[in-house]
């Protein structure tokens, strides 16, 4: 266990000293930092390390097989029933079982996910006719965490009728094109950048596990393509939710750049990681409290897990608390101090390099550089590429997706600095976009359009809401801009371009087999039942 602790954190170092270092160069090159500041930074990259070790062998160890577990047990409810007169009635009341823990689980996982509780927290609202004890954030949890619940429920249920994941792309994102003509206009980026946002290191796991528990049962011709697509459909939800909530209480948001303490001597920094610390220790423990309390019920009622299996869950998730609560820390307290100077300067034309000013278009292939190496530090990223090197049976290895998503991400990078930089209503980018995606899921294997619409909620975590999107708020602040309408959308933009890039993917490798070969992946049910024991 603790050799593969330390491979675990060995990996996350691998992953977080290339931004590290990025910021480190800048630091002496381009923008000088407070010496404080930057020993808060140094301090959070060890903290996101270790949490990020921890965090992915809890993942492992509980999360993962809960996942396949119930994706299993839901499909099995729905088939092999007895043959009678009550059939139909015991066929609707499995489905009636699937809809509902589905819709729940959903619902649970997506407010203990802590990128929405960062968003959420940046976002203060404004809304008519909502009574002043209710926090105008908390509605905004509630409505992502409802339509995550909510087309949670359609992703299973399209696995269960085998229905094509491209005509749902179509449908449901032609809805949600349409509804942005109703929303407030500074509303729509936030709206977008909560479908980002809501697939983190929490719900992503979980999803893509139930996905493939669920393909697995079902062992035909199609399951493999039908085991990804799950976060994609999760990612909608939010989004139609969110518009709905601006369109119902047509919400006033009046938001002044956010302010960032700066750490002037180690007494400070010091004080900022003890007070911080605290605070995410209650957040995630009461968030994993709801998923815990929800895996014993349907442990009790199952009784799917051996003992073993149960106290090797119960140590999985006590990783996975220690894991976030460092990760969290580290991130929030050491990141985005950062990541709102640095861009706040560089925007503002204040950086100096050899004795000359730097221009502010410098910030598009800064932003490229960290997009390509920002991804590798992204959790959940892990968990998707080694998910889908084990479906496709190593037809897809996680170098190719670590690179091809590297890539999305410096394309989504550049363009938000572009866009921010010449005011750019992101609209004029969204719908293009995902016009193209959606057109490419016609040409591409079936398998390739999921993988690439979950990647996109999966590269747009806690690093994009904790770093990135500071970053952006402070190109924002630098340069004038409308903070609402210009620095929020980045989230958007990093979701967006893994749709095009992992399907570009898979129109080079359908060309390169001249279309004849289909990438297959043996799983079957006894096979889930061992990735449930003996999984990491």
């Amino acid at each position: 266990m603790n050799k593969i602790l330390y491979d675990k954190i060995i990996e996350a170092f691998s992953s977080v000293l290339p931004i590290t270092v990025i910021v480190l160069i800048a630091s002496v090159l381009l923008v000088p930092i407070p010496s404080g500041t930057i020993l808060m930074f140094i301090i959070g990259a060890a903290l996101l390390i270790i949490g990020m070790g921890f965090f992915t062998m809890g993942v492992d160890m509980s999360m993962i097989p809960i996942g396949e577990g119930i994706g299993v047990q839901l499909t099995h409810s729905a088939k092999g029933e007895p043959n009678g007169k009550n059939k139909m009635l015991r066929y609707a009341l499995s489905l009636v079982m699937i809809v509902s823990i589905s819709f729940v689980m959903g619902v649970i996982i997506t407010i203990a996910e802590p990128d929405l509780q960062v968003l959420a927290n940046q976002v203060p609202l404004q809304l008519d006719n909502l009574p002043q004890w209710i926090k105008p954030s908390f509605v905004l949890i509630l409505a992502v965490a409802f339509g995550v619940g909510l087309f949670l429920v359609i992703a299973v249920l399209r696995s269960v009728f085998k229905i094509r994941l491209s005509v749902l792309l179509i449908i449901f994102y032609a809805l949600t094109f349409a509804a942005v003509y109703w929303t407030p206009g500074n509303f729509v980026p936030v709206s977008f950048d909560s479908g980002g946002v809501t697939t983190g290191p929490m719900t992503v796991p979980f999803i893509l596990a139930l996905g493939v528990g669920l393909a697995s049962i079902r062992g035909d011709k199609g399951s493999q393509d039908d085991s990804f697509g799950l976060v994609a459909l999760c990612s909608i939800g939010p989004i139609m939710a969110v518009l709905a909530l601006g369109i119902i209480f047509n919400p006033h948001v009046a938001v002044s750049a956010y302010e960032i303490p700066i750490a002037e001597n180690s007494r400070e920094v010091v004080r900022s990681f003890t007070s911080e610390f605290p605070h995410y220790t209650k957040d995630v423990f009461q968030a994993l409290g709801a998923v815990i309390l929800f895996f014993l019920i349907f442990q009790l009622i199952s009784r799917r897990y051996k003992i073993k299996q149960v106290k090797r869950i119960g140590i999985g998730f006590a990783y996975t608390l220690i894991g976030l609560v460092l990760f969290l820390t580290g991130v929030n307290v050491g990141f985005i101090p950062v990541g709102q100077y640095v861009g706040d300067v560089l925007a503002s034309g204040k950086a100096v390099a050899f004795g000359m000013e730097v221009t502010p278009w410098i910030l598009i292939p800064f932003g490229m550089l960290v997009g390509y190496f920002i991804v590798a530090a992204e959790p959940a990223v892990h968990v998707l590429n080694k998910q889908v090197e084990t479906i496709s049976s190593g037809a897809i290895p996680q170098k190719s997706m670590s690179t091809g998503l590297a890539v999305g991400m410096s394309l989504a990078l550049g363009l938000t600095m572009f866009r921010i930089l010449l005011k750019i209503d992101i609209i004029y980018i969204l719908i293009p976009g995902y016009a193209l995606a959606i057109l490419l899921t016609f040409f591409v294997p079936k398998i390739f359009v999921g993988i690439a619409f979950d990647s996109g909620g999966v590269c747009s975590g806690p690093m994009t809401s904790t770093f990135l999107l500071p970053l952006a708020m402070g190109v924002c602040a630098g340069s004038k801009g409308d903070l609402m309408k210009d620095a929020f959308g980045i989230v958007a933009m990093v979701a967006m371009a893994p749709l095009i890039v992992i399907q570009i993917m898979g129109l080079i490798y359908k060309i390169k087999t001249g279309g004849k070969e289909k990438i297959t992946a043996f799983i079957t049910p006894q096979e889930a039942g061992e990735i449930i024991i003996y999984e990491s």
